[in-house]
């Protein structure tokens, strides 16, 4: 975890530091937003910015938008100081820390932002043989290619590759090739010189550099345009890279790890992958199989989930029943882990008493016959997907799955951010364009009326 503070380091702040070193994270400091903006520019990487609110957070939320720096904000102040709370979160902070600081609630933010994505969960035998394949080649150098269906874990593997290495104390970066767009994929990998393009107003170093000395994660990279492959494939062959706009070439030492949901041998039949990045890639072939081949794993990962979101919604302690993990077994799991996952978090919102029932682990249509429980309606409406979208614009659709998915998560904005796969700003701004729409809008521990 890296963390960048702006702000004074005299009192509470000095103190919140001390808190997130004990905590793990390496931290770094910077007197203003300019400072901090330009340490990121430079491959001062973060994972978060902790800023005090009395700087204008709204200015840095818009400036690490521009220039595409994918960074969460926290905002820091008095506890004393409600309405600087409100406008912080306003201005697009993802929360706001009471000063002084508490150690468990910076422990806890620390630990969201890192997701704890970096356990492997298995038990099944399948999935022992492939960890024990990842664990073999961690310590070399080697390109690996990691593949399998949709929400499988690939993203966790590759953590998982990235710690058993000797990279394992250097940085692990993630880049999401099917999230960004065409145009700004280039200088995101590579960087691009002040001037190199329209609104390049300060060089900035991009991922590859960055990740010098660690691990880079290609994520999808089967989405990335043929003709940036070309300037890919020379990086991993040669290990320089020329920014967007410079002339000179920066050597990189990285790892390079890449995922893909698609055959990638279909896609150069079909023109869209170079078959020579390919082989580059390919030299290590980790393939998960889909949790409908690793039954033991079903019961491992669900045991897990429930024990997850049972503490991070402060309810007592839940266990499957019998019956519910048979239920369980049966699925197919076409979204694999990350269905699982879901299905687990609505299943512990539902359930009475200690004990989860097969009665709420069903297929979504058949969520609709559950009580009028505010947690039953609101599951009910955000699995219920029966509706014609025919003759709806892709805006309205859009609309109708934010705000059936903050239903479902019964108004807590963090979880629907994280199952929409936004940012929680990204929603917040949402929320308050439909909000000045006259819309409805759930707020926390509620649903909409037209919900049930």
């Amino acid at each position: 975890m890296r963390l960048t503070i702006i702000g004074s380091l005299s009192g509470n702040l000095s103190t919140a530091t001390k808190i997130a070193m004990q905590s793990g994270a390496k931290v770094t400091h910077a007197q203003t937003i300019e400072t901090a903006l330009n340490e990121l520019r430079n491959g001062q990487g973060a994972d978060l910015i902790m800023i005090e609110d009395s700087f204008d957070i709204r200015e840095l939320v818009e400036r690490l938008e521009a220039e595409h720096i994918h960074v969460s904000v926290v905002a820091c102040g008095s506890g004393e100081n409600t309405r600087a709370a409100v406008e912080a979160i306003q201005a697009g902070a993802k929360e706001y820390i009471p000063l002084p600081p508490d150690p468990e609630l910076i422990a806890a933010i620390l630990t969201a932002v890192s997701r704890d994505q970096k356990a492997m969960i298995y038990r099944d035998p399948v999935m022992t043989k492939v960890i024990a394949m990842a664990d073999q080649v961690a310590n070399s150098d080697a390109s690996i290619l990691i593949t399998g269906e949709s929400g499988t874990g690939k993203e966790v593997m590759a953590r998982h590759v990235h710690e058993q290495s000797a990279r394992a104390n250097k940085i692990f970066i993630s880049v999401n090739c099917a999230a960004i767009p065409e145009n700004l994929l280039e200088s995101e990998l590579f960087g691009h010189e002040k001037g190199a393009f329209t609104g390049a107003l300060h060089r900035r170093i991009g991922k590859f550099e960055e990740a010098n000395g660690g691990t880079l994660l290609l994520d999808e990279i089967s989405e990335m345009d043929v003709r940036l492959q070309a300037k890919l494939l020379r990086a991993l062959q040669e290990r320089i890279i020329d920014r967007v706009g410079g002339n000179k070439p920066v050597p990189v030492d990285i790892r390079i790890i890449a995922t893909s949901n698609r055959n990638l041998a279909e896609a150069v039949q079909e023109g869209t992958f170079r078959e020579d990045l390919l082989y580059r890639l390919n030299v290590v072939n980790l393939t998960i199989p889909p949790l409908r081949e690793r039954k033991e794993d079903i019961i491992a990962l669900s045991t897990h989930f429930v024990e997850k979101y049972t503490e991070a919604n402060g309810l007592d302690g839940k266990t499957l029943s019998e019956e519910a993990i048979n239920a369980l077994l049966q699925n197919e799991w076409q979204g694999n882990v990350r269905e699982l996952e879901n299905t687990i978090h609505r299943a512990v919102l539902l359930s009475n008493g200690n004990e989860i029932s097969p009665d709420v682990i069903r297929p979504p249509e058949a969520l609709t016959n559950l009580t009028n429980e505010p947690a039953a309606a609101a599951a009910a409406t955000a699995e219920a997907v029966q509706q014609n979208l025919v003759g709806m614009t892709v805006a309205e659709v859009e609309r109708d799955l934010i705000l059936n998915t903050l239903d479902h998560c019964i108004g807590n904005r963090t979880h629907a951010a994280n199952i929409l796969g936004i940012s929680i700003r990204t929603l917040r701004n949402k929320l308050k364009q439909y909000s000045d729409e006259g819309l409805e809008i759930p707020q926390p521990n509620e649903t909409r009326s037209v919900a049930s």
